[in-house]
């Protein structure tokens, strides 16, 4: 399967945004953005100007296929399963997106970011209402109970990502019981929840994809 594998920062500075994509180091004072890092090429200030509508929302998708960590084949799938849900396609790709399993993982703290996310579940650290899944695209439904195994809840990745329910919280949506590494996917979250998303129009992706 296809997959990113260069420098991550580098995503960051195309996009001219934090994507949150290598945990700790992105709140830290290394994070390129923080350091105002030009975006990559040898000529970046010639690709400053403005951009015609199809350029702006293709720059839309790749901020979101990215924050989620998704190639564009799987994110194209996930953008024609919202389409076919009632209501609105923005919102539901949103709320898909959200509810990947590697996603809530993240979102509970047994892992640092998403990318990690992603290795834990691959790897069968993880119960879903007590069965492992290793599918990091596993659509979780609000009333599972994801849970670390009782033989990996001591891995030091884990463990470090816990210490983040102390310092940050937890998103409203889930709820997590720190000392039984376990959690609970309470319910879809509203698109203004999604603070990850601040400023990202996902309006421009279904436009992109409804041409």
């Amino acid at each position: 399967m296809a997959r990113y594998t260069g420098p991550v920062c580098r995503l960051c500075r195309t996009e001219g945004t934090k994507l949150c994509l290598k945990g700790d180091r992105c709140k830290s004072d290394k994070c390129p953005i923080n350091k105002k890092r030009a975006a990559p090429g040898k000529d970046p200030k010639a690709r400053t100007g403005k951009r015609s509508e199809y350029g702006l929302q293709l720059r839309e998708k790749q901020k979101i296929k990215r924050i989620y960590g998704m190639q564009e084949k799987q994110f194209h799938l996930t953008f024609e399963h919202a389409l076919r849900m009632p209501g609105v396609t923005g919102e539901n790709l949103v709320r898909l997106l959200e509810s990947r399993l590697d996603n809530i993982v993240y979102r509970m703290h047994f892992a640092a970011c998403r990318n990690q996310a992603r290795q834990v579940v691959l790897h069968r650290h993880v119960l879903v209402n007590g069965r492992i899944v290793n599918i990091p695209s596993y659509q979780v439904k609000p009333g599972d109970v994801i849970e670390v195994k009782e033989n990996s809840k001591k891995l030091a990745i884990i463990q470090d990502g816990l210490k983040e329910v102390s310092k940050s919280g937890v998103a409203s949506w889930v709820t997590v019981d720190v000392d039984a590494v376990k959690g609970t996917f309470v319910q879809y979250p509203r698109r203004e929840e999604v603070t990850d998303l601040v400023g990202v129009k996902e309006q421009l992706v279904v436009e992109l994809y409804s041409k």
